[in-house]
């Protein structure tokens, strides 16, 4: 393969920051029908076209078997065949470029796959047993002979940057990731990662379990520089509100509208204090961070696959609920971030889908049931034969959207479109500056949001996840509006094009009512321009 051959037209392109950023997480091989680059590219211009500005590929190195969410990746120098030839792939990123979209990749550093795993048989030095690791042998970045190593995997960062144009990188489980040099390897990745792009704006965040800001603090105060963390304390409260479930590793959510307001503030809920489910400590400091650092979901590839039958959200949550909690998603200053087909409601569940020999895909079965079981309300004997065996076929193939669904779905779809807009084209909402923002909780399942405005021209986002609320009195300052203005709605999610009735003033001669179910963003106008209709 001669990567010099292909002809680029992205010589211009900047790259991207992650300021201002809509992340869209994206597994190729159910994107489609089809399951390629090519039939993936067909449909770039119509995601940019939605919002999105960055796509987040699940990885691609090469793995056995002909389906895969590729986390058991062996031949991380080989795109997958599955979804094509390596010059399908540069074509993707190409035109993800031509259509300003980012393109960045899900890379797993921390473990290789149980079947086809080649590297032993050049060195044992690869891999260590001085670390446990959750699947499998841990890798050695640390011990005797680690230098080969570390620079194996630095040179697969900057492979991706380079001979793909790519524009970043997301780090699975850096948990997994153990390392007690000098320099911490995922530092040092990052570093790898800016030269490569030689000058070009990267964007390279992180997941980690433990919730370790370090992560995102430069090198020079002890960090490993990196751009983002997922924040999956946001989907933990999100998925309690919306679903009312706080059982396994939800335990220590209960989906208040204080979360949300902490959340948005600060960033993780959990920065150090005690967490029943894992009886341990939790987090470390962030409140200084910048909004943009935490990346925030309702969905995404692991959390859909987790909840038992692979459901999106919407069958597990009331329309209005996922409205509001769509609006509020969007409209914070962190970075949102979609699963593919989220954005006009797919129906399409997304199994964990796995293709191994038959010993393996047993034993894969299995641990997968096991997991599964930490749910109560899922290691029911009634709920067992609902659950999917990840080398079945037909699991993979029920994952594939259906772009029919776009139309089907046009009230879901506008719903995002029109947020998407909101947060991209309106002057208080797009700016991500760390203290824009304060809040009130106006009852446990309802929270004001108010955006400042450098010139005064605030804005007010109101998120009611519970009953119709009346606030008589409502001695609440932020809900005061600028002097000499009145507040008016910009956007609702009740309005009828999304499946809503419509919404009435909420600041009437009655003082304060706010809708059920349902989010609402207000600006201000001069008093006399003011119309209740």
């Amino acid at each position: 393969m001669d990567p010099s051959t292909f002809f680029w037209r992205d010589t211009r392109w900047p790259g991207v920051g992650i300021e201002g950023q809509v992340i869209y997480e994206m597994h190729v091989g159910t994107f489609t029908k089809e399951g390629t680059w090519a039939s993936a590219r067909q449909e770039l211009p119509e995601l940019a076209a939605c919002g999105i500005t960055v796509i987040e590929l699940m990885p691609v190195g090469d793995f056995p078997g002909r389906f895969g969410w590729g986390y058991d990746g062996v031949g991380l120098f080989a795109p997958v065949w599955l979804y094509g030839q390596p010059d399908d792939f540069r074509a993707f990123v190409d035109e993800a470029h031509q259509c300003g979209l980012g393109v960045i990749l899900d890379v797993v550093y921390n473990h290789f796959g149980p079947s086809g795993n080649y590297l032993k048989e050049f060195s044992s030095d690869y891999f260590t047993d001085k670390y446990d690791n959750d699947w499998g042998r841990a890798i050695n970045f640390d011990g005797e002979n680690a230098a080969p190593v570390r620079e194996f995997f630095l040179t697969n960062a900057a492979y991706w940057i380079e001979e793909f144009h790519l524009d970043g990188l997301r780090l699975d489980a850096t948990q997994q990731i153990f390392d007690h040099s000098p320099e911490y390897i995922v530092t040092a990745v990052a570093k790898r990662v800016r030269e490569a792009a030689r000058g070009r704006k990267t964007i390279i965040v992180a997941e980690n379990e433990p919730q370790d800001t370090r992560l995102v603090r430069p090198a020079t105060k002890g960090g490993s520089g990196l751009d983002g963390l997922w924040n999956d304390d946001f989907h933990h409260s999100a998925t309690v509100a919306l679903t009312g479930r706080n059982e396994a590793y939800y335990t220590d959510y209960l989906g208040k509208a204080q979360e949300f307001l902490s959340m948005l503030k600060y960033g993780y809920l959990y920065q150090g204090q005690c967490y029943k489910w894992q009886k341990q400590r939790r987090g470390s400091p962030g409140l200084d961070l910048p909004p943009a650092a935490f990346i925030i979901y309702i969905q995404n590839h692991d959390q859909i696959a987790n909840s038992g039958r692979s459901e999106r959200i919407q069958f597990q949550t009331s329309p209005g609920r996922l409205r509001a909690m769509t609006a509020l998603l969007l409209l914070a200053p962190a970075t949102p971030m979609l699963f593919q087909g989220q954005e006009f409601g797919a129906s399409t569940p997304f199994h964990y889908f796995c293709d191994h020999a038959p010993e393996l895909a047993k034993i894969v079965k299995e641990g997968r049931s096991r997991f599964i079981h930490q749910f109560r309300s899922l290691a029911t004997q009634e709920m067992q034969p609902y659950l999917q065996d990840p080398g079945n076929p037909s699991v993979f193939e029920r994952c594939k959207l259906d772009f029919s669904e776009r139309e089907r779905h046009r009230s879901i779809y506008d719903l995002h479109k029109d947020l998407l807009r909101l947060r991209r084209e309106d002057k208080v909402f797009r700016v991500q500056k760390p203290g824009g923002l304060d809040g009130s909780v106006l009852a446990e399942e309802c929270l004001l949001l108010r955006f400042f405005d450098p010139a005064g021209d605030d804005r007010l986002l109101v998120v009611n996840f519970g009953r119709d609320l009346h606030l008589h009195p409502a001695p609440e300052p932020l809900l005061a509006p600028p002097d000499g203005m009145q507040w008016h709605i910009l956007w609702s999610s009740e309005d009828p094009r999304y499946g809503g009735t419509g919404t009435p003033p909420l600041d009437t001669e009655e003082n304060w009512r706010i809708p059920g179910h349902a989010a609402v963003a207000m600006h201000p106008i001069p008093k006399e321009q003011h119309r209740d209709d």
